[in-house]
Protein backbone atom coordinates (compact mmCIF):
# COMPACT_ATOMS: atom_id res chain seq x y z
CA UNK A 1 0.00 0.00 0.00
CA UNK A 2 1.24 3.39 -0.85
CA UNK A 3 0.60 5.82 1.14
CA UNK A 4 1.51 9.58 1.44
CA UNK A 5 0.71 12.24 4.28
CA UNK A 6 0.02 15.67 3.64
CA UNK A 7 -0.29 18.04 6.56
CA UNK A 8 -2.51 20.68 6.37
CA UNK A 9 -2.34 23.68 8.96
CA UNK A 10 -5.28 25.24 9.88
CA UNK A 11 -4.67 28.56 11.31
CA UNK A 12 -7.93 30.19 9.97
CA UNK A 13 -11.24 29.08 9.04
CA UNK A 14 -10.25 29.64 5.39
CA UNK A 15 -7.38 27.38 5.60
CA UNK A 16 -10.44 25.28 6.05
CA UNK A 17 -11.44 25.19 2.38
CA UNK A 18 -8.41 25.33 0.80
CA UNK A 19 -6.87 22.05 2.60
CA UNK A 20 -10.25 19.95 1.42
CA UNK A 21 -10.14 21.55 -1.82
CA UNK A 22 -6.47 19.91 -2.02
CA UNK A 23 -7.47 17.15 -0.84
CA UNK A 24 -9.90 16.59 -3.44
CA UNK A 25 -7.11 17.25 -6.16
CA UNK A 26 -5.89 13.23 -4.99
CA UNK A 27 -9.07 11.06 -5.23
CA UNK A 28 -9.54 7.79 -2.97
CA UNK A 29 -7.48 9.75 0.02
CA UNK A 30 -9.17 10.38 3.38
CA UNK A 31 -8.52 12.96 5.93
CA UNK A 32 -7.74 12.70 10.11
CA UNK A 33 -8.64 16.01 11.81
CA UNK A 34 -6.61 16.63 14.88
CA UNK A 35 -7.84 17.75 18.23
CA UNK A 36 -7.59 21.46 18.99
CA UNK A 37 -9.33 24.36 20.07
CA UNK A 38 -9.92 25.72 16.65
CA UNK A 39 -11.13 22.47 15.17
CA UNK A 40 -13.65 21.91 17.93
CA UNK A 41 -15.05 25.67 17.21
CA UNK A 42 -14.62 25.68 13.64
CA UNK A 43 -16.25 22.01 13.39
CA UNK A 44 -19.26 22.30 11.47
CA UNK A 45 -17.00 24.10 8.64
CA UNK A 46 -14.85 21.31 8.72
CA UNK A 47 -17.35 18.89 8.26
CA UNK A 48 -19.52 20.41 5.83
CA UNK A 49 -16.40 20.99 3.90
CA UNK A 50 -15.76 17.14 4.06
CA UNK A 51 -18.95 16.47 3.17
CA UNK A 52 -18.70 19.25 -0.48
CA UNK A 53 -15.33 17.44 -1.43
CA UNK A 54 -16.57 13.97 -0.40
CA UNK A 55 -13.86 13.17 1.69
CA UNK A 56 -14.04 10.39 4.42
CA UNK A 57 -13.22 12.05 7.83
CA UNK A 58 -12.22 10.77 10.83
CA UNK A 59 -12.75 13.22 13.64
CA UNK A 60 -11.45 13.40 17.44
CA UNK A 61 -14.76 14.14 19.03
CA UNK A 62 -18.48 12.48 18.95
CA UNK A 63 -19.72 16.29 18.43
CA UNK A 64 -17.92 16.41 14.83
CA UNK A 65 -20.25 12.99 14.21
CA UNK A 66 -23.30 14.92 15.70
CA UNK A 67 -22.61 17.20 13.05
CA UNK A 68 -22.52 15.11 10.24
CA UNK A 69 -18.92 13.58 9.93
CA UNK A 70 -18.60 9.89 8.97
CA UNK A 71 -16.23 8.80 12.20
CA UNK A 72 -14.57 9.63 15.44
CA UNK A 73 -11.91 7.86 17.92
CA UNK A 74 -11.01 9.68 20.90
CA UNK A 75 -10.69 9.78 24.36
CA UNK A 76 -13.91 10.13 26.49
CA UNK A 77 -13.52 13.55 27.09
CA UNK A 78 -16.06 12.94 29.96
CA UNK A 79 -14.17 9.87 32.05
CA UNK A 80 -11.31 12.72 31.43
CA UNK A 81 -12.83 15.51 33.52
CA UNK A 82 -14.00 13.42 36.38
CA UNK A 83 -10.96 11.81 36.78
CA UNK A 84 -9.32 15.63 37.12
CA UNK A 85 -12.29 15.95 39.40
CA UNK A 86 -10.83 12.95 41.52
CA UNK A 87 -7.31 14.53 41.63
CA UNK A 88 -8.60 17.79 42.32
CA UNK A 89 -10.60 16.18 45.50
CA UNK A 90 -7.65 14.29 46.61
CA UNK A 91 -5.23 17.37 46.44
CA UNK A 92 -7.51 19.60 48.31
CA UNK A 93 -7.87 16.41 50.95
CA UNK A 94 -4.20 16.87 51.53
CA UNK A 95 -2.51 14.68 48.69
CA UNK A 96 0.61 15.98 47.25
CA UNK A 97 0.60 16.30 43.61
CA UNK A 98 3.99 15.09 43.24
CA UNK A 99 2.94 11.86 44.81
CA UNK A 100 -0.29 11.26 42.67
CA UNK A 101 0.35 9.04 39.70
CA UNK A 102 0.28 10.13 35.77
CA UNK A 103 -3.11 8.34 34.41
CA UNK A 104 -3.55 8.05 30.81
CA UNK A 105 -6.58 7.31 29.30
CA UNK A 106 -8.12 3.97 29.30
CA UNK A 107 -11.45 4.71 27.60
CA UNK A 108 -11.60 5.60 23.95
CA UNK A 109 -15.32 5.90 21.94
CA UNK A 110 -16.00 5.34 18.20
CA UNK A 111 -19.10 6.80 16.83
CA UNK A 112 -19.99 6.21 13.13
CA UNK A 113 -22.65 8.30 11.15
CA UNK A 114 -24.11 5.29 9.11
CA UNK A 115 -26.08 7.99 6.97
CA UNK A 116 -22.22 9.78 6.10
CA UNK A 117 -21.12 6.84 5.42
CA UNK A 118 -24.06 5.59 2.59
CA UNK A 119 -23.62 8.99 1.49
CA UNK A 120 -20.00 8.79 0.63
CA UNK A 121 -21.14 5.42 -1.28
CA UNK A 122 -19.12 3.82 1.47
CA UNK A 123 -20.11 0.36 3.28
CA UNK A 124 -19.06 -0.06 7.26
CA UNK A 125 -17.75 -3.56 8.45
CA UNK A 126 -19.81 -4.92 10.42
CA UNK A 127 -17.52 -6.00 12.84
CA UNK A 128 -16.32 -1.90 13.06
CA UNK A 129 -20.17 -1.02 13.79
CA UNK A 130 -20.61 -3.90 16.19
CA UNK A 131 -17.09 -2.69 17.97
CA UNK A 132 -18.82 1.33 17.85
CA UNK A 133 -20.10 3.08 21.34
CA UNK A 134 -22.72 5.08 19.09
CA UNK A 135 -24.29 4.45 16.17
CA UNK A 136 -25.93 7.56 14.59
CA UNK A 137 -28.50 7.23 11.59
Amino acid sequence: MDLELIVAPLNDPADIDGAYAGLAQSPGGGASVMPSVFTARHRERIVAQAERHRIPTVYPLTHFVETGGLLSYGIDYAEQFKRAASYADRILKGAKPADLPVEQPVKFELTINRKTAAALGLTIPLALQVAADRLIE
